[in-house]
């Protein structure tokens, strides 16, 4: 009799399991599902696709190693299907960049970072006032070239962006407009390497000039208004990509800026994810997660400063990420709970 009751019991419990709504966070969007993402080359840009990977990882994907590609090649890739997405898109910066094919194969979903994508030239604060640097037109004087000469080639050096940065072209194009050809070397090496001996050159008490953007820790090492001023280009020279942005090129109230407004030379982007069409299409819940997830610049600054300073492995990173998640519990359970609900 008992064995019967025991029988009956476990039925009705079963049955009322069967019966009860399943809350959103007993869901795996993801299972048996695999995700290929993108990296951008920059290490600046390598805690956005780790955040993701871990919200994917909880939704249930298996998530491969993400492949690290320049721009162009990303887009590229996106478009063929061999990568899925990536959180590094920085727009309109990188619409020369898209497939002609773009609109048909790909999709730029969500704000990661609305203006978050600042960039321009920055002087070490001491030179901008002892030779009274306010833009890159004073590099064509003699005793500023000098200032600036570390390889001693009559010209100042500049450190730049590597082949195939978005930024390398509108630097060229800069050099170009402004005919500064002849005033300036571009130091086109690794970014980190050339700003790790920038950041041991103001040490040692020397000038540093250097292109940067944020996030990045460029400017939580050098301080804007503290250690290096924002410069201005001489006067705004678009290029063709840029043509029709030009007062997204001249930014009020910079800190650190030797003059406010600040005519910057580039356009303030939005940072963004940028994902296959085909695979937003099959996965609501990754799409809804990108639409959903949103970094605080400085947070990710932050972190890009540990990775200088030496925390930039692999496991560094996904410690800051765990770090950073603790912190950030209940909003990034909110973002979670939005991507499994469109899953219908």
């Amino acid at each position: 009799m008992s064995r019967r009751i025991g029988m009956l019991l476990v039925t009705v419990a079963m049955a009322l399991m069967i019966a009860m709504p399943v809350s959103a966070y007993e869901t795996l969007p993801g299972k048996g599902k695999t995700v290929t993402p993108g990296r951008a080359t920059w290490t600046t840009g390598f805690f956005q696709e780790a955040l993701i990977r871990k919200a994917f990882e909880e939704l249930g994907y298996k998530v491969k190693r993400a492949k690290d590609l320049s721009n162009p090649i990303f887009y590229q890739s996106l478009a063929l299907g061999d990568v899925d997405y990536w959180a590094n898109g920085w727009f309109p910066i990188h619409e020369p960049q898209l497939p002609k094919n773009f609109s048909e194969k790909g999709e730029i979903v969500g704000e990661l970072v609305k203006s978050g994508g600042l960039q321009g030239y920055l002087v070490s604060k001491r030179e901008v006032e002892k030779y009274n640097i306010k833009s890159l037109e004073d590099f064509k004087r003699p005793e500023v070239q000098k200032a600036f000469d570390k390889n001693r080639d009559g010209k100042a050096d500049l450190v730049a962006c590597p082949p195939g940065w978005g930024c390398e072209k509108v630097i060229a194009h800069h050099m170009d407009a402004y005919d500064l050809g002849d005033s300036i070397n571009l130091v086109k090496a690794s970014y980190s390497a050339s700003m790790a001996e920038t950041v041991a050159r103001y040490k040692n008490g020397e000038p540093v000039f250097f292109y940067t953007w944020t996030p990045n820790w460029t400017t939580f090492r050098f301080q804007p208004g503290k250690d290096v001023m924002w410069i201005n280009v001489p006067f705004i020279a678009p290029t063709d990509s840029q043509k029709g942005s030009e007062s997204l090129m001249v930014v009020e109230g910079v800190a650190g800026a030797v003059t406010s407004p600040v005519e910057l030379g580039f356009v303030v982007a939005d940072i963004q994810v940028v994902a296959n069409s085909a695979f937003l299409a099959k996965d609501p819940a990754a799409k809804r997660f990108f639409e959903v997830f949103k970094l605080p610049l400085i947070d990710i600054s932050e972190q890009n400063t540990r990775m200088f300073e030496g925390e930039d492995s692999a496991k560094d990173i996904a410690k800051h990420v765990d770090e950073w998640v603790a912190n950030n519990q209940a909003l990034w359970d909110s973002w979670l709970e939005e991507a499994r609900k469109a899953v219908k």
